[in-house]
């Protein structure tokens, strides 16, 4: 069995795989032969040998060249088109989600602080060397509030959002969830809805936090007609992908404060734009997808490759194993 480690993800993520983590899976699995491919010439030159790959993603256009490969296993929770690129293959695919849960919901958490104490408008004040009590505590939208007692709606409870759900609730916020099957839900909100019971989910909340999967059912999830539901001290806080976002009629919104403002760390093209309005918007908190990092991730991420391996050399069912209908593992 051959399995190739590939670390390339986008342009600003290219990552070589440390000799010493090679040499360590080749002592735990002797009879099985791994290959570090570090550059694109030399992953799609071993993809034809493969049978297992693992890393960020395998590139969908190699896929026809690897007839041997079995199975997929992203160090990602966004392992988006994926799936569609394999279709009917027999290629079993698993994705790292809950490997950065914490670290993505103590970053939904951390900006969600920032909003009630008015930091973004602490952080351009600094930046003009201007000091402007009056200006921070009344905001740009909504003058300064406490966390304790906010309505916090989480779209999606895979692991980030019941992370997100049980942070929240310590800090004395009110967490209700939305879940495809909420009678499933475990129980770390006071309450769960099916996607039937958005509207009144974002009605509800002063902070609607977005942790679900890209697929084509949360595609524009959040459009014109739900921003206008949140109201004008909502803020939205988008840790999952950006596709679920009209981006445009949010950016309208946040301009004509129909909603406080937003914490955004995804986004539909990446990096963002030069020309996006976003960027200029004084109630929005931009960080360039930095949510999930953690200096575990990597020792994390090898964890579950290693006792996935482990299960698939034995003929066991594997961790995170995802639908290819749905886009994500089904216990999510």
């Amino acid at each position: 069995m051959k399995v190739l480690l590939n670390f390339h993800l986008g342009a600003d993520v290219r990552m070589s795989v440390p000799e010493a983590v090679l040499e360590a899976l080749r002592r735990r699995f002797p009879a099985v032969t791994f290959v570090g491919a570090n550059d694109a010439e030399t992953l799609a030159r071993e993809a034809p040998a493969a049978d297992v790959f693992y890393g960020w993603t395998f590139p969908p256009a190699l896929l026809p060249t690897a007839a041997r490969l079995r199975w997929i296993q992203s160090a990602s929770a966004g392992i988006e088109g994926l799936s569609d690129s394999i279709g009917d293959r027999e290629i079993l695919l698993t994705n790292g989600a809950g490997i950065a849960s914490d670290a993505i919901a103590e970053h939904a958490l951390a900006v969600m602080l920032a909003l009630c104490r008015n930091h973004h408008v602490a952080a351009r004040l600094q930046q003009a060397r201007r000091w402007d009590r009056p200006a921070v505590m009344a905001g740009t939208s909504t003058p300064i509030r406490e966390f304790r007692g906010s309505r916090v709606a989480i779209l999606g409870l895979g692991p980030i959002g019941m992370a997100v759900a049980r942070k929240a609730a310590a800090l004395g916020a009110t967490a209700h969830g939305m879940r495809r099957h909420p009678t499933d839900a475990p129980s770390v909100c006071e309450a769960v809805v099916g996607p039937d019971g958005l509207d009144g989910l974002l009605r509800w909340a002063d902070f609607v936090v977005l942790a679900l999967p890209h697929t084509q059912e949360t595609e524009g999830m959040i459009g014109a007609r739900e921003l206008a539901l949140m109201g004008p001290e909502a803020y939205l806080v988008n840790v999952a992908r950006g596709s679920i976002v009209d981006e445009t009629a949010l950016a309208d919104a946040l301009g004509r404060q129909a909603i406080a403002g937003a914490a955004l760390d995804v986004f539909v093209d990446e990096p963002l734009p030069p020309g996006s309005p976003l960027w200029e918007l004084p109630n929005v908190i931009l960080t360039p997808h930095v949510a999930g990092a953690t200096p575990h991730y990597l020792d994390r991420a090898l964890e579950l490759f290693v006792e996935n391996l482990t299960r698939y050399l034995a003929g066991q069912p594997l961790h995170n194993l995802v639908d290819k209908g749905l886009g994500y593992p089904r216990s999510q």
